[in-house]
Formats: C-alpha cells, sequence, structure tokens
C-alpha cells in the first residue's frame, strides 16, 4: 500500500484557490410590511456589463416578469410593458445580445435571461451589437419562481458584483486540518518507534512485534524510482484522465477504508471493553474488529456513491483523506535525512515543474498539474486527492455554487514524513521533542506562507514550494546547533 498510496497521494501536492467566474448578485426586495430582501445569483459577461461592487451605488429598478416569452421578435411584448423597468424572459434560439438589442428598443433598463438548464459563461460576440447598453445577465428560472413565492408579485431589483474576499475563513480550517495531521501522524510515528525500540531490547517481545510491524522503509534509490513513476502517472492521468479517474477512485476507497481502520482500531485498543473473540479458520479475532472493518468500509462505500453530493460529501471525503495521511505518514519509514532531502527536494522540482514549466508545453497553455487536480476539460468527476472546505464567506460564489478551498494529500504526506523521522530521531536520542516540535512549527510557518502567496496571487500554487525550504532548513538548523548532524544525516545505526 505504501508505494502505490504515494503515487496516488502525489497527483494532490497543490493548493489550489476557488475559481473565479464573472458571477454577480441580485439584489431583490419586496414591498411587504416589514420589507424582505433576498439574494440571488446571476452570471454575466464584465466585458459587456460594469456593475457597481457594492449595493451602495446600485440602481434599484421594478421587475417586469414576462417569462412567458423568449423576447427574439419585439411584436412578442406590448408596447410600454418594459419602459424603465428590469425585464426577465425565457433563454431562447436567438442570441443574449438580440434579446438585449430588442429590450432597449423597448426602454427597458435591466435584462435578465431566465434558465432551466445549469447557468453557463456568457460569450456572444458584441462586436456587432456597440449599441447595446443596458446590463445583460443570466438567472435561474428556478430563482425567479423562488422570487415571486417569497417576496410577492411586486419586487424591485438591482445588480451589483461585490469583489471575492482576499482573505476566507475555510483556509484557517484547511491550515488546522493540516497542521494537526501532520502532527498528529509524527507523533503516532514515535510511538510505534519507541514500542520497536522495547522489543529490540526484549528479546521476547521482539518476535511479536515483528510480526505486528506493517512499516516501510525508503531508501534513497526508492525514492528516486518512485517520483519517476509519479511523473509518468501525472502525465497518464493529463490524457487518459477520464478512465484513470475512476482507478484513483476506487484505490482511494480501499486505501483510506483500510488506513481508517488502523487509526480507529489503535484508539479501539485502549477501550477495555468488547474483547470476546471469535475462532474462524483456526485464527481468533475480536468482535469489536469485525464491527469496526465493518464501518470503516461502510463509510468508504457511502463516499462512493455520494461523492458529488458536495453540501455534505466533502465531510466524509476530509475523514478518510486524514486517516490516510495520519496512516501513511506512520507506516513509511524515511530512514536517515539524507533520504529525506532527496525526497523532498526531487518532489518540489517535480511540483514546480509541472504546475510552471508545463504551461509552456502543453498546447492549450495550462498547467498539467492544476488541469488533472481541477478535472481537465470540464469533467465533472474529481480526484479525491485533496482536502476539501467549503468557502466561508459570502460572497457571488457562494450564491451560485459551493466553492471549496483545497489542500493536496501530498501537501501533508510529503513534509509529514519528515516530520516523523524527526519525531523518530527524538525517541532514538532522547532528545526531548525538540526536532519533532521545531520541524511542525516550521511546517506550519510555510501553511502561512503559501496561503499569504495564494492570497496575493490568485493563482494555483505548489505548495511543496514553500513547505520543503521550511522544514528542512529548520531541521538542519537545529541538527547543526546541537552538533548532531552527522547523527541526523546517517539516521541510527541500528535501522541500518
Amino acid at each position: 500500500m505504501g508505494a502505490a498510496g504515494l503515487l496516488w497521494a502525489l497527483l494532490g501536492a497543490l493548493l489550489l484557490p476557488p475559481v473565479a467566474a464573472d458571477e454577480g448578485i441580485l439584489h431583490a426586495s419586496g414591498s411587504g410590511l416589514p420589507p424582505v430582501a433576498k439574494d440571488y445569483c446571476i452570471i454575466y459577461n464584465s466585458k459587456w456589463t460594469s456593475l457597481p461592487k457594492s449595493l451602495d451605488n446600485a440602481t434599484f429598478r421594478t421587475l417586469e416578469n414576462l417569462t412567458s416569452t423568449v423576447l427574439c421578435s419585439s411584436s412578442e411584448v406590448p408596447s410600454g410593458v418594459m419602459k424603465d423597468k428590469a425585464v426577465v424572459v425565457m433563454r431562447g434560439n436567438c442570441t443574449f445580445l438580440e434579446k438585449a438589442r430588442i429590450a432597449q428598443s423597448l426602454g427597458a433598463k435591466m435584462l435578465l435571461i431566465a434558465s432551466k438548464s445549469r447557468l453557463s459563461s456568457i460569450s456572444d460576440n458584441k462586436t456587432d451589437f456597440e449599441d447595446v447598453t443596458l446590463p445583460v445577465a443570466l438567472i435561474r428560472y428556478n430563482d425567479i419562481v423562488d422570487m415571486q413565492l417569497t417576496l410577492g408579485n411586486e419586487v424591485n431589483v438591482t445588480l451589483y458584483a461585490p469583489p471575492l474576499p482576499e482573505f476566507d475563513y475555510s483556509m484557517v480550517v484547511i491550515f488546522l486540518i493540516a497542521v494537526s495531521t501532520v502532527a498528529l501522524g509524527g507523533y503516532w510515528s514515535g510511538v510505534a518507534e519507541l514500542e520497536n525500540l522495547k522489543a529490540i531490547a526484549s528479546p521476547g517481545e521482539r518476535e511479536t512485534r515483528r510480526k505486528k510491524e506493517e512499516n516501510v522503509t525508503f531508501t534513497p534509490v526508492t525514492v528516486i524510482l518512485f517520483v519517476a513513476i509519479c511523473c509518468v502517472m501525472l502525465v497518464l492521468l493529463y490524457f487518459f484522465y477520464k478512465w484513470l479517474v475512476y482507478v484513483i477512485i476506487s484505490v482511494f476507497c480501499l486505501a483510506s477504508a483500510m488506513s481508517l481502520y488502523n487509526c480507529l482500531a489503535a484508539l479501539v485498543g485502549e477501550i477495555p471493553f468488547g474483547q470476546c473473540r471469535i475462532t474462524c479458520c483456526n485464527k481468533t479475532i475480536e468482535v469489536r474488529l469485525i464491527f469496526l472493518a465493518v464501518f470503516c468500509t461502510a463509510a468508504a462505500v457511502v463516499w462512493a456513491v455520494f461523492r458529488n453530493e458536495d453540501r455534505w460529501a466533502w465531510i466524509l471525503q476530509d475523514i478518510l483523506g486524514v486517516a490516510f495521511c495520519l496512516n501513511f505518514i506512520k507506516t513509511l519509514k524515511m530512514p536517515n535525512f539524507k533520504s529525506c532531502v532527496i525526497l523532498l527536494g526531487l518532489l518540489l522540482l517535480y511540483d514546480v515543474f509541472f504546475v510552471f514549466i508545463t504551461p509552456f508545453i502543453t498546447k492549450n497553455g495550462a498547467s498539467i498539474m492544476v488541469e488533472v487536480a481541477a478535472g481537465p476539460f470540464g469533467n465533472s468527476e474529481k480526484l479525491p486527492v485533496v482536502i476539501r472546505v467549503p468557502r466561508l464567506e459570502h460572497s457571488a460564489s457562494t450564491l451560485c455554487d459551493l466553492p471549496f478551498s483545497l489542500l493536496g494529500f501530498g501537501d501533508i504526506i510529503v513534509p509529514g514524513l519528515l516530520v516523523a523521522y524527526c519525531r523518530r530521531f527524538d525517541v532514538q536520542t532522547s532528545s526531548s521533542s525538540v526536532y519533532y516540535i521545531s520541524c511542525t512549527v516550521a511546517y506550519a510557518v510555510g501553511m502561512v506562507l503559501t496561503f499569504v502567496v495564494l492570497a496575493l496571487m490568485r493563482m494555483g500554487q505548489p505548495a511543496l514550494l514553500y513547505l520543503v525550504p521550511c522544514t528542512l532548513i529548520t531541521s538542519s538548523l537545529v541538527a547543526w546547533r546541537r552538533k548532531e548532524m552527522k547523527k541526523f544525516w546517517k539516521g541510527s545505526s541500528y535501522q541500518v
């Protein structure tokens, strides 16, 4: 599982911002007492229409509901019914700008086009209609129905497009999940290392411990081989995404169910209840572990069935993803700091190349990493290799869709392997967790730096570009300051 899991997790070594589009807000207010107001999503073309950024500068218009017509001809509506009003009509065979020209000629001040299908960007060519000046926006037909039910028949509306907030509190949630997962995974690895040392000191426990041990150790040669395979896998996903995405989903279900079982089994083992056993095929197993296995399998199956349900499936994906990262950090052991430097250095180059260099190679000028992480060519299936948290700040995006802040599993696992090595080195040298704490703090600082750059540049960032230098430099400085660099670089002698 270690090898396959690393290949899979590295596909998510990327931090993505929410997708920015020409999304705005229709603010509608009724004429009742007390007055009731409600906001709705609109899609507009910023090259045609410049909307105010706040309600303070917006002009209200009385809404005229003409959804019984598509407004492809001026003869479809009575004369004077549109004058100085906001008009809503249905989407039809004619273009948006043809509708806008007719509405403007009949005196309308705003045109809303209701759509029963999913809202899409407005991309008609305006060069043929330079005389059109009224705002044009696309709105859901269901929102028009809701507007009448909620606000009544006499409604005043206006359009505005508030800027996306520079910072969203979902970033805080992402930060807490990432740092706590790295810290807990490193600590768990240290606990396992302490048990190994006790087993070595006690010959009677050595064989029992060896049977329980499921760790995988990466050598420098193995690291280079797997990074090369990662590159091949990413390119294959770029070209054969619509088939391989289901392979990745299947791997996620299997790996996350096993990881969740391992994480919860470690907790269940500390509870002195339900230890009755049953025997089957000359093997005995605790009943509580059978129920635990069923629960973990069911969790993965439920996620697989409802993975596209954005309202709540992200919670289950994050739980399964955190369990996978924890189990992976604990299971995969880096034998020395030398292997850590090779792994993190190569993956830093891997991340930077596929984010920043590949746009100069691909035909459409898109980053291979960003395309694969977001789902290339508009594919509705997304790779389950990220921690997802919905945006919490109210904006046009939260009305139009449920945008997410994303952090790849690789941005947790890869630095987490170094944190785990630091924790095991602390155990081996009895150094009071100084390496573990300093590396965990460095990871947190790297995450903050990543978020700052993301907010400033407004584009997908290879988070390892900031996490790798922070963690490697900090660990090196601690080892140099404590005069243990040689021992830290080569690792403990008993592992060799």
